[in-house]
């Protein structure tokens, strides 16, 4: 059912109400952060949950929105698509409209749907597939950019900068993880640089040895990762042990910490496409401040963004005047730009951020990261 028509049909129930069962507007308005508490890459849905809760915080403490308060509601999706169709279900049964979330693409997908069935807005902060958009919705939207621009950034690095010769492109079998792998690879072999592997491996292995001999026979001298820090952070480790001395690199799903947790030494010299790191814009310095004083950490690739989320949807209450979800997606298409902390924000027809950039860092075995060097600053 298309929304302009639900929502037609919801003023028009809401008319005919009796005044026995007359709305009240509640005193709060309550927002659903979903992502991963449990599961393997719990460490990003974390990064969301700080950057919404303190958005929740800090508009609060301002006087909150239109006369109520924001109240900030956490849902577990694991990153699994079937929970996080739970997850949707239970947001929708909690009579809650607004939701920043999901994290992973795959969860992210099969929940949108729901959401947009039911009149609910949708933020996600760090998910990265165009398919998520590709489908003429009305309420979903993300504060970062997508895969078919990440992938690009990836490739051309790896044209531009590495010129390798001879390339394996692994994936973990995932919307995400395979989504960017394929971009990555179409722009390398467009520069005719040889990809001899495009294999996907199972999220949660732990025995990388048959891919990595596998890589060895090929002569690979290069290796694009699409998917999360777990597997990766081990085809790492495994790699320097057996001896695989190719260059590595992954988009922003293995920029975690957790990565050099996993893979020791061998994380040095990683390749990572991110976001760029909004905590050292100096516009931010007393947001990154208010997160060190709570004792988190703003630089996170998905911190700002998710905090740019709930400052949006405020942005569009304030603008409409209530909380009519699909008012607030109306506002939000065309009353920008909109000042943020990831920048100067605006949306086109399908809820895609009409622009965003992607950085190329290199990841060190400390967990910190730094721009990655270029030919020219090498020379």
């Amino acid at each position: 059912m298309k929304t302009l028509l639900k929502k037609t049909l919801l003023g028009t129930s809401i008319a005919l109400a009796s005044l026995g069962m007359q709305v009240q507007a509640a005193d709060t308005i309550k927002i659903a952060m979903a992502g991963p508490v449990s599961g393997p890459v719990a460490q990003y849905g974390d990064m969301q949950f700080i950057g919404a809760q303190m958005a929740i915080e800090q508009i609060n403490a301002q006087g909150g929105v239109n006369g109520k308060q924001l109240e900030g509601v956490i849902y577990d999706d694991a990153c699994e698509p079937k929970q996080a169709v739970q997850v949707a279900n239970k947001i929708v049964n909690d009579g809650i409209k607004f939701v920043v979330g999901h994290l992973c693409s795959s969860s992210t997908q099969p929940a949108s749907d729901i959401y947009e069935d039911e009149g609910i807005l949708m933020i996600t902060a760090a998910s990265t597939s165009p398919d998520i958009t590709n489908r003429g919705y009305e309420l979903i939207f993300r504060t970062i950019g997508l895969d078919d621009r990440q992938g690009p950034v990836a490739g051309r690095y790896i044209v531009e900068q590495i010129k390798p010769k001879r390339v394996a492109v692994i994936h973990d079998k995932q919307q995400y993880g395979e989504g960017i792998a394929r971009a990555v690879k179409a722009t390398v072999e467009e520069a005719g640089i040889s990809v001899v592997m495009f294999e996907g491996v199972t999220a949660g292995d732990k025995d990388f040895s048959a891919l990595i001999a596998k890589m060895q026979k090929e002569d690979v001298d290069f290796v694009y990762y699409g998917g999360y820090h777990p597997e990766l952070g081990s085809i790492l480790r495994q790699s320097k042990e057996l001896g695989f001395n190719a260059g590595f690199m992954g988009p922003e799903g293995v920029g975690n910490p957790d990565i050099s947790a996993i893979a020791g030494e061998a994380s040095e010299g990683l390749l990572v496409t991110l976001p760029p790191s909004f905590d050292l814009d100096p516009k931010n310095a007393q947001l990154v401040e208010a997160f060190k004083a709570k004792g988190q950490d703003p630089s996170g690739p998905f911190v700002m963004p998710a905090y740019t989320a709930v400052e949006l949807m405020v942005q569009g209450m304030k603008g409409t005047e209530g909380t009519d979800p699909l008012d607030v997606a109306d506002y939000l298409r065309n009353q920008g730009p909109f000042e943020t902390p990831i920048g100067t924000v605006e949306y086109d027809a399908k809820g895609d951020l009409k622009e965003f950039n992607f950085v190329v860092y290199t990841w060190h075995a400390d967990g910190t990261k730094t721009p990655a060097a270029t030919q020219e600053a090498a020379n």
